[in-house]
């Protein structure tokens, strides 16, 4: 099993109580936690990021699509779920 690094934070008092009480809770250790937490904040922000890279390169490709006709498919939508949930009643 390859070691893993180590690293320092600072965390306010009341988020440590907290932390606390979930390891006691759960019987995890505090760092186990936080290293989880740490991982799923990592993955969900590389998401964004690579999702607004694609849009950046999208809008630069000329890939896009008109306010007006977004808005349409929008109302399109909302105006089919109201219809179908209309017709349920």
């Amino acid at each position: 099993m390859t070691a893993s690094p180590t690293m320092t934070i600072r965390i306010s008092p009341d988020v440590k109580q907290k932390l606390d009480r979930i390891a006691t809770d759960t019987r995890r250790s505090k760092s186990f936690l936080a290293g989880e937490a740490v991982a799923a904040y990592v993955e969900r922000e590389l998401e964004i990021i690579d999702g607004i890279k694609r849009g950046i390169a999208d809008g630069a490709d000329g890939r896009v699509v008109s306010h007006d006709e977004a808005m349409a498919e929008l109302y399109g939508v909302i105006d089919a779920v109201e219809a179908k949930q209309a017709s349920k009643a």
